[in-house]
């Protein structure tokens, strides 16, 4: 049986460096002896459950993380009336019967050290990536045990589609990135191409013309392993990285130093690895796919005309003809640049940028893409490095199990992210005190995580950002400064500081919240608002040159409104509990990121959301910056606007239902069957308590709440639904936590400012 472990309780490893003790690391065991006979039956159950129902619900429900937590409830749930009649609102009493059994509920998860864990899986082209690079590296059997690989292979074959193709995401429609990938990951993994899934995904890969369709990012990974040629591959030129940085020569604009950190940090050992031509030894494994991804002979496959080809269902980018011009300019010097002495100095250059990057992740490295790729190019380097062998016992940071199976997650969790909201969702309720210990818990995370120095050496020669002070994503260990992780962590620090330091343990230091502020007020950007890791370093144009074809807007760190208003709400929390220190820099930051949100409002009263699904969440974010410099319902065009565009969209039942097509089509998308969402009802509900709608008219609100109550399971749990996250315009992502924080949130608020009238 599968077990989750975390922090101290999470195997150890001579070659495994950490900040602080580990706090927050999540490594899934296994452990034949673990749990009961009727745990181990319920198990399987649940797996059952899940696979015979595959393809109407396609997002697990984290069953077994709720499992193995059920003995740590505290306090049982008692039964809530759910009989509202239609028209008026739940009453207090059942609001707070509702808010104990969600909290103690959500209690029982909570780690030792105070973390929530949780799903972040969702993406289908991160765990291929990870195979390929153990199968080239000869780790694959030495890495993954017997049972990893068992349920990856369950993973793979309960999100397989109908079509006998695999998505972009879970919920996507088929792809070839996603198909070819999962295709050769089966294989690799043990299954036999006579496999059922096996013969339903070859046809639907030859159906579209063979693997010499997939997307850029899937060439790359078939050619490290042998299965595609080098010679198909548009340029991945490391010489770039010898580009001057500097603005005045023109060129340095395009410098990869200047590109969003998640694209840099996947192009550069790209890079490298392309420009070393690393390559898996030939196997009659990889000889055998040579023919089955083909629907011809590998032999007689044009390679110079394959780099060009991407399958329709894959194409969410196309490249302009301007890029196709830089590619056939750089493919006709390849020649010249293989073996050379630049070439040799580039890649030089790549690996130092690399060991940099790893050394100061403790090896767990920005994401799973890079993680792998870095790991791949340390072993081109020198396959018996300390380097490579660091990077193998971080792999198990990003792998998850669910009753789905096992999952490559979209980074190594978001620990840090989930635990900031929960404490503010819970310190909003009135009943922060009857989960104090809780509470105490979960400030130690949030002290504990905070990034306390900054990166070593000239950050400018690094391309890096400050970081002292933020706080990351996930864990200390990864370390990553973000804008909005470091403004939510600042709002949590000080919500708890507010109570009772005997109950919740001792405020953060002044000095250290300063340092945030520091990080805060560097991050924005001259328009006003705010990106995700660092300043906008370049322009939009940069985007002719995005090579991806499936993901959009990735070249460079856009400002974003979710980024913009958590920083402004931070720094307005902020201003509030230190009024003295640099105050007028304070104020005038948030003013400059008011008007560009402001700005950012479309015309029908509604923002587009980057991270979430999508406008309802959007609109929390824009309605929380209006609120912070007064913009109500009642004395606001911009915030009747938004509230206006909100109750267009709420649904016969109370509640908001938003489709993740919002995101990959810029426009509102309802779920289909009418149906509502926990998630984005609660997204809404907060937007429209932020700007004191209630006070114009409480009724949507009451059905909202009323929705939220009845939606609530008799354990305290709330559904999970369809999928929430979303990156790069087109890739959807779990966030299993949002269906327990956002319902608790937003029944606080109702309860404490709808229903008891309290101010904020």
């Amino acid at each position: 049986m599968w077990r989750l472990t975390c922090a101290g309780d999470a195997p150890d490893h001579p070659l495994l460096h950490t900040l602080n003790g580990k706090v927050g690391r999540q490594v899934w065991v296994y452990d034949a002896n673990a749990g009961s006979a009727e745990d181990r039956e319920q198990v399987e159950r649940l797996r059952a459950n899940f696979a015979a129902t595959r393809l109407d619900n396609k997002d697990s429900s984290d069953e077994l993380l709720r499992l193995q937590c059920k003995s740590n409830r505290r306090v049982q749930a008692t039964p809530v009336a759910k009989d509202t009649p239609e028209g008026s609102g739940p009453e207090l009493a059942t609001v707070t019967g509702a808010l104990r059994n969600g909290m103690s509920f959500y209690e029982s998860l909570q780690q030792e050290d105070g973390h929530w864990p949780g799903d972040y899986g969702g993406p289908m082209f991160l765990m291929p990536g990870m195979v390929i690079m153990l199968y080239t590296t000869g780790g694959l059997n030495t890495v993954l045990s017997t049972e990893h690989k068992r349920e990856m292979v369950r993973y793979l074959r309960n999100h397989q589609n109908a079509d006998g193709g695999w998505g972009l995401h879970i919920e996507g429609e088929s792809t070839m990135f996603g198909t070819a990938l999962n295709y050769v990951t089966l294989r690799l993994l043990g299954v036999g191409p006579d496999d059922s899934a096996m013969e339903a995904g070859r046809a639907w890969i030859h159906s579209r013309g063979g693997a010499n369709t997939i997307t850029s990012w899937g060439k790359f990974w078939l050619a490290v392993l042998g299965v595609y040629s080098w010679d198909g591959m548009n340029p991945l030129p490391p010489e770039m990285w010898l580009l001057p940085y500097s603005g005045w020569s023109g060129i340095g604009w395009a410098h990869p130093g200047r590109f969003w950190c998640h694209c840099r940090m996947v192009y550069l050992p790209m890079s490298a690895v392309y420009g070393m031509r690393g390559t898996c030894k030939l196997t009659p494994l990889t000889a055998a796919l040579r023919e089955e991804l083909y629907p011809r002979p590998y032999s007689s496959i044009n390679w110079n005309k394959a780099r060009s080809q991407v399958a329709k269902e894959d194409l969410y980018y196309p490249h302009p003809l301007i890029q196709d011009v830089l590619w056939w300019t750089l493919y006709q010097a390849e020649g010249l640049l293989v073996g050379s002495s630049l070439r040799r100095k580039a890649v030089a250059e790549c690996m130092r940028h690399i060991h940099y990057e790893d050394e100061n992740t403790r090896y767990v490295d920005i994401g799973p893409v890079n993680k792998v790729l870095n790991a791949l190019a340390c072993w081109l380097e020198d396959p018996d490095s300390e380097a490579f062998k660091q990077h193998l016992p971080r792999l198990q940071d990003y792998l998850w199990v669910a009753e789905d199976g096992m999952k490559m997650q979209g980074y190594n969790g978001s620990q840090c992210w989930d635990t900031t909201f929960a404490v503010q969702a819970m310190t909003c309720t009135g009943l922060e005190s009857e989960f104090s210990a809780c509470l105490k818990k979960a400030h130690s995370y949030v002290d504990m995580t905070q990034v306390r120095e900054d990166c070593p050496g000239d950050l400018g020669k690094w391309y890096r950002h400050i970081s002292k002070g933020a706080w990351p994503f996930s864990t200390r260990d990864h370390g990553w400064p973000i804008s909005d992780c470091s403004a939510e962590g600042l709002k949590s620090a000080l919500a708890l500081a507010q109570l009772d330091p005997k109950a919740v343990g001792q405020p953060i230091s002044p000095e250290r919240l300063q340092d945030c502020v520091n990080v805060l007020l560097s991050y924005q950007n001259s328009c006003g608002g705010w990106a995700t890791y660092e300043n906008t370093r370049s322009f939009p144009i940069l985007e002719l040159i995005n090579p991806s074809e499936t993901f959009g807007d990735i070249v460079i760190d856009y400002s974003y409104v979710e980024c913009s208003s958590a920083c402004i709400t931070a720094l307005a929390a902020f201003r509030k509990a230190q009024p003295e220190h640099r105050a007028e820099e304070v104020s005038r930051s948030i003013q400059r990121g008011v008007e560009w949100v402001k700005g950012e409002q479309r015309p029908d009263g509604s923002w587009y959301g980057s991270w979430g699904v999508c406008f309802t969440y959007a609109a929390w974010f824009g309605c929380e910056a209006l609120a912070t410099v007064g913009e109500m319902a009642f004395n606001s065009e911009h915030a009747k606007a938004a509230c206006a565009f909100l109750l267009e969209k709420q649904r016969k039942d109370g509640g908001w239902g938003e489709s993740y097509l919002s995101c990959q089509n810029k426009v509102y998308s309802q779920l289909e069957g009418d149906t509502s969402h926990v998630v984005n009802t609660s997204w809404a509900m907060l937007s429209l308590i932020a700007v004191e709608y209630h006070k114009v008219d409480r009724r949507p609100l009451d059905a909202a709440a009323r929705f939220l109550v009845h939606m609530q399971e008799e354990s305290g749990d709330w559904p999970q639904q369809h999928i929430s996250g979303v990156f790069n315009r087109n890739c959807m992502i779990t966030y299993a936590n949002y269906r327990n924080i956002f319902p608790i949130w937003a029944l606080g608020l109702y309860r404490t400012r709808v229903l008891e009238g309290r101010q904020h």
